[in-house]
C-alpha cells in the first residue's frame, strides 16, 4: 500500500482564465508527475525517492514556479529555493537562492546526504552542486516570456507580485497564478517523505527566502505525517505550519484531515495566509485543503485511486 499527493501552487485561479488547451496541459503535466512518482513507489521504491523525483517532474515544466518555470527577481535572475524531508530519520537538506541548478530539489538531497547540514544558500549551495555533477544550467534555461512579462508588469507597478496571487488582468495573463511546487508520500513500508521547490515571488529583492526551505514551515516529516505547502510564504513562516499539523496530530490526537483543516481554514486564512497543503499519514490517508480559490493537484491514494483537479 502506498500513496502520493502532489501540488503545482494556489492561488487565484479563475476558470475563465484558462483556455481549454492550457488547462489541458495542466492536467496533463500534473498527470505526468503523478506518474513519475507512483512508478517508483509501485515498484516499492523509498518515499523519498518518490517525492523527489514528482518534484524534478515539475520542476522540468515551464508551467509551474519552480526550476525550469521560476519567476524574475528585481535584478532579472532567479533565485529558486527547495527542500525535502525523510519522515522516518528526520533527515533533511534545503538550498536557498540557487541560479543555476537544473533541479534545485536534487541539490537539497545534496545536502542531507553529502553535508553535515541542514540548509545552504547561494553561492554555496550551488559550488556544492558543481562540486557534485549535478546539471546546471544558464540564466536562458530559465527563461520564460510570460515570467518576463510578469515582472516588468511588477516593476511598473512597484510592488512585488506572489506569483499565484490575482493579476491585475487575469484574463489576460492566466500564467500568474502558479506557484510552489511540491510532493508528499507514504512508501509500501510505510515510511513518509516530503519534498517542496519553488522560483519564489516575482519581482522580489534582497535576497527573500520564503517557507518552502524552512523545515517545519514549508516542508515537514515524520513518522506520523509528511506535509509540503503553498501559499504565501511569509504567514506560513510565522505559522509554522508543517511542523503544526504534526503537533496537532501528536499533542491533541486530531486527525490528519482535522489538523490540516484547523491550519488552513482557522489559522491561516483569518490573519490572510492564502494558500494551502498536501500531506499523507502514516495509514496513507491523504488531505490535500486550501483557502485560495484553486489548487493545482493531483494524488494517488492507498485504494489505487488516481485524482487530478484545479479548482
Amino acid at each position: 500500500m502506498f500513496a502520493l499527493a502532489l501540488h503545482g501552487g494556489a492561488g487565484t485561479i479563475a476558470r475563465a482564465s484558462l483556455t481549454p488547451t492550457l488547462e489541458a496541459n495542466y492536467r496533463a503535466a500534473l498527470a505526468t508527475a503523478l506518474a513519475a512518482g507512483t512508478a517508483l513507489l509501485a515498484q516499492g521504491a523509498p518515499a523519498l525517492d518518490a517525492v523527489e523525483a514528482t518534484v524534478r517532474s515539475l520542476e522540468d515544466c515551464p508551467l509551474f514556479n519552480a526550476g525550469r518555470g521560476a519567476v524574475f527577481t528585481h535584478d532579472g535572475h532567479h533565485e529558486m529555493d527547495a527542500a525535502l524531508m525523510d519522515g522516518a530519520s528526520r533527515r533533511a537538506g534545503a538550498v536557498a537562492g540557487v541560479r543555476q541548478v537544473q533541479n534545485p530539489i536534487r541539490a537539497a538531497r545534496l545536502v542531507m546526504e553529502q553535508t553535515e547540514h541542514v540548509l545552504l544558500a547561494y553561492p554555496g549551495a550551488d559550488e556544492l552542486a558543481r562540486e557534485h555533477g549535478l546539471p546546471l544550467q544558464p540564466a536562458e534555461y530559465f527563461f520564460t516570456q510570460q515570467r518576463f512579462d510578469q515582472l516588468q508588469e511588477a516593476i511598473a507597478a512597484g510592488r512585488t507580485q506572489l506569483d499565484h496571487a490575482a493579476s491585475p488582468a487575469p484574463a489576460a495573463d492566466p500564467n500568474w497564478k502558479k506557484g510552489t511546487v511540491g510532493a508528499v508520500a507514504r512508501d509500501v513500508r510505510g515510511h513518509l517523505a516530503a519534498a517542496t521547490s519553488t522560483g519564489g515571488m516575482t519581482n522580489k529583492r534582497y535576497s527573500r527566502i520564503g517557507d518552502t526551505p524552512l523545515i517545519g514551515a514549508g516542508t515537514w516529516a515524520d513518522e506520523r505525517c509528511a506535509i509540503s505547502c503553498t501559499g504565501h510564504g511569509e504567514y506560513f513562516i510565522r505559522a509554522v505550519v508543517g511542523y503544526d499539523v504534526a503537533c496537532l496530530m501528536e499533542y491533541k490526537g486530531l486527525s490528519l484531515a482535522e489538523a490540516c483543516r484547523v491550519v488552513v481554514h482557522d489559522k491561516l486564512a483569518p490573519v490572510g495566509g492564502e494558500g494551502g497543503l498536501i500531506a499523507v499519514d502514516a495509514a496513507g490517508n491523504l488531505a490535500l485543503p486550501f483557502n485560495s480559490e484553486g489548487m493545482y493537484r493531483a494524488s494517488r491514494n492507498a485504494a489505487g485511486e488516481a485524482q487530478i483537479a484545479i479548482y
